[in-house]
């Protein structure tokens, strides 16, 4: 076995292998750039080494650094992560030169699996059923418009080389086509560094669903079930789950079989996931294999109970697997939830800068119930503009899909951070889906349910009377604690008034709140005036706690708290609501007061996202029509396309290309 690996990647990824190694036994070394001085994976690692500029195509992807690394400091083998040169066939031929073990899959598979065009040959080679489309060299926009109409639409167009959701997009017309073609190469370029795309029908309706596989170096190759991956925004996976809902043990084993003859044909040998577009009357298609570990593996090492890392570093070392196919049963369900640095409130643009608080749920493993946390990050460090948002992956394992839907809800209400808008919200709304709880799953989940975007929601029912009930707690500890403070005024006792009225933004919850004992009595009023039935809450929670964790009449419940001028904003299920608790005077004083209008930017394109101006397609005194393109920039990685929201002449242009812009910077004004 190694005695010291080094990890050719960082944040979460790197983080998650340092962890494994250590339990093994195993030195690690880490490698940084200068963006990532002060890492967490820096930080674990036993040796950590300087690779240069913030830049990936300046570290990170510099292969000549990463092996000058291992021979400065012994490192035996390399474990790849996922992204930057995971599934680079260049990479693994220049450590296997230098005498270092990739901890990956021969260069062999890599360049007949890796290359998204390549694998589909071979896929066809091997009759596996495989999606219509064009595999061949498109020479620009006009011959990719022509391979669409001859496909149909809706088409996919998608690069060859790496995933992760970028150099891809879907076109419904021929204009989306030409457009889509030239974004999907450029983003190829900048991620991959190799601009080719190929062109595919696009299922409708469809459901993603991949195998994960693992063989060793002596021709043994098993399948460890499958994974759900369906929930996706751009392309880019947002939730996957272990097992999948739509799957029977039939479909399980055909597709199983099929990932594990492929995976022979190439002699694989290391972790590696087949994935398959499938329909909902559980057809399925070979849509490509990514020749590396999947950023949703800990779905699947939780139902198996087998650590996919520690595999890796095994069967690199040279060892059979220790297991067999009917060694292989899967247990309970796992759901992972991806948290991003991104903004769900504005179109889900990128958000960087300080993590000002990180208090992630606390890993843990009671009841049947188990929550795991893989983070790169700490508290105090930075979200970097240079690199995936990527914040942490959340994994709850239950026994059953309701059960560990439950928990993932109430690890993510539990998830604080601040300093950067993140997409909890978001997540939390989507685990409260009822199509997402009925396992009534697509592709096309978050676009249909979502079609124009995810926005601030007022809660009803009774998660506002859940979030209306915390709140008046909450207010009574900070009426409680003012009332302790040393050097008021001596006289008659305050009796405190116990019917309150809360107000979530300026919807009113009328109730009675009163302590008895450690638990706060709430009676919510009728609308005759009457009150209802007592509801108990528990809690230890003191101000300036983050979170308010507790129970409504035993029942779990987490509520984010944050504090505001004169209230204080609570965050629960996917809603964050500002939150005032008022004496029935105060409420009678509150609802004379003026709402504050919003200044009027509707004349200013600002900038969505802090990001590089790429381009700028208009010139002042233009006339645009509404859908024209105004100018592209681009933030971890992705162009964003910013268009004409109606009919216009451009007055002025505030910013050019190549300029580096703050969120809501003006980049140009309308007439």
């Amino acid at each position: 076995m190694f005695k010291r690996i080094l990890i050719a990647n960082r944040g979460e990824i790197a983080c998650r292998v340092i962890k494994t190694a250590r339990r093994m036994g195993i030195e690690t070394v880490a490698v940084y750039s200068e963006a990532d001085r002060d890492a967490l994976h820096v930080e674990m690692a036993d040796e950590a080494v300087l690779i240069g500029p913030p830049a990936a195509a300046e570290s990170y992807l510099v292969i000549e650094k990463i092996v000058e690394a291992c021979k400065k400091t012994g490192a035996e083998a390399v474990h790849p992560g996922y992204g930057f040169l995971s599934e680079r066939e260049a990479f693994a031929k220049a450590l296997a030169d230098a005498g270092i073990v990739f901890i990956g899959p021969n260069p062999g598979a890599i360049a007949a699996m890796g290359d998204k065009i390549e694998s589909k040959k071979a896929a066809a080679q091997a009759k596996v059923s495989t999606v219509p489309g064009f595999l061949g060299v498109i020479e620009d926009d006009k011959h990719a418009v022509k391979i669409a109409d001859e496909i149909g639409y809706p088409v996919m167009i998608k690069a060859s080389a790496g995933g992760g959701g970028k150099g891809m997009r879907i076109a419904h017309s021929t204009a989306e086509v030409a457009e889509g073609f030239n974004l999907a190469k450029a983003e190829a370029k900048a991620s991959f560094g190799d601009d080719r795309v190929f062109i595919e029908k696009f299922i409708v309706d469809p459901r993603h669903i991949e195998i994960q596989v693992l063989g060793d170096k002596h021709g043994n190759v098993i399948y460890l079930g499958e994974r759900e991956c369906s929930i996706q925004r751009r392309n880019q996976k947002v939730i996957e789950e272990a097992p999948s809902p739509l799957l029977d043990e039939v479909t399980r084993r055909k597709m199983g079989e099929q990932a594990v003859a492929l995976a022979k044909a190439v002699n694989y040998d290391s972790a590696g996931t087949v994935e398959f577009v499938a329909g909902q009357d559980k057809s399925f298609y070979f849509l490509e294999m990514n020749t590396r570990l999947q950023v949703e593996h800990p779905v699947t090492e939780m139902v198996t109970g087998i650590d996919l890392v520690e595999q890796m570093i095994r069967v690199a070392a040279g060892e059979k697997l220790a297991l067999a196919q009917k060694d292989i049963t899967l247990k309970g369900w796992a759901v992972e939830s991806r948290v991003y640095a991104e903004d769900p409130f504005r179109n889900f643009l990128p958000s960087i800068g300080r993590l000002v608080k990180y208090r992630p749920p606390a890993e843990s493993a009671a009841s049947g119930i188990t929550v795991r946390n893989d983070t790169g990050v700490q508290e105090g460090g930075e979200i970097s503009m240079f690199y995936d948002p990527m914040i942490a992956k959340l994994v709850t394992h239950g026994p059953s899909r309701a059960a560990a839907i439950e928990a993932q809800t109430h690890a993510l209400d539990a998830f604080y951070v601040d300093g950067i808008r993140h997409n909890i919200p978001f997540l939390s709304a989507l685990m409260t889906h009822p199509r997402w709880r009925e396992g009534n799953l697509s592709t096309g989940f978050i676009a249909e349910e979502f079609p124009q975007g995810f926005h601030p929601r007022v809660p009803e029912g009774e998660v506002a009377r859940r979030i209306a009930a915390v709140g008046a707690a909450i207010d009574r500890v900070i009426g409680e604690r003012k009332r302790k403070i040393s050097g008021q005024m001596i006289g008659r006792a305050v009796i405190r008034e116990r019917r309150r009225c809360v107000w979530l933004e300026r919807s009113e919850v009328p109730l009675d709140v009163i302590r008895e004992g450690e638990a706060f009595v709430v009676r919510f009023a009728n609308p005759d005036g009457s009150l209802g039935q007592p509801h108990q809450l528990l809690s230890s929670w003191m101000p300036g706690d983050p979170v308010w964790e507790g129970t409504i009449d035993g029942h779990p419940v987490a509520v984010q708290v944050r504090s505001i001028p004169n209230g204080f904003k609570l965050a629960h299920h996917g809603y964050e609501v500002a939150v005032n608790v008022f004496t029935e005077r105060e409420a009678a004083a509150a609802r004379w007061m003026k709402e504050v209008d919003k200044a009027d930017t509707g004349k200013k394109v600002l900038c969505p996202m802090p990001g590089l101006i790429v381009s700028i397609a208009v010139a002042e005194g233009q006339e645009v029509k509404a859908g024209e393109t105004l100018a592209v920039v681009e933030a971890m990685k992705m162009q964003n396309v910013l268009r004409a929201e109606r009919d216009g002449q451009i007055k002025k242009i505030h910013a050019a290309a190549g300029a580096t812009l703050a969120v809501d910077a003006v980049i140009m004004e309308f007439a």
